[in-house]
């Protein structure tokens, strides 16, 4: 099934957390789309590991190298209406990326944040809890 995922759905892959074989059975056969923010989120998120000393840097290198292999669709969403969406939910503009990415292009949203969830259903995108 085609799928919007987000950050927290890649990280899990990357890093072998146990969400991950749930994970590639979820999207297995479909195509995995993002906002383009995910890119810099992934990054982010790298760069706050290492900043808490959980990853060395060769460590970033390597995982980034995984990332590069996932076949990730990156589409452009429309701002104005995703900051629409971040206004409304009192959420993270980053948040409402991938709700409006979602809701844009008609997909589900697969994520391991809870709270993404509840925004998600709130403006009628259905969204998938990946277990943790």
């Amino acid at each position: 099934m085609d799928m919007m995922v987000d950050a927290s759905v890649i990280i899990a892959v990357i890093a072998n957390e146990p969400e991950k074989v749930e994970i590639i059975a979820l999207t297995e056969g479909g195509n995995v789309f993002a906002p383009r923010s995910v890119h810099w989120e992934i990054g982010n998120a790298f760069s706050a590991m290492l900043k808490r000393n959980r990853i060395t840097l060769e460590q970033t290198q390597q995982a980034i190298q995984v990332y590069k292999t996932i076949p990730i669709r990156y589409v452009d969403i429309e701002l104005e209406t995703a900051l629409e969406v971040a206004a409304q939910l009192n959420i993270y503009a980053y948040d409402a990326y991938l709700i409006q990415a979602a809701k844009q292009y008609k997909l589900p949203l697969i994520t391991l944040d809870k709270r993404l969830v509840v925004y998600a259903e709130q403006k009628g995108v259905k969204a998938i809890k990946v277990s943790e």
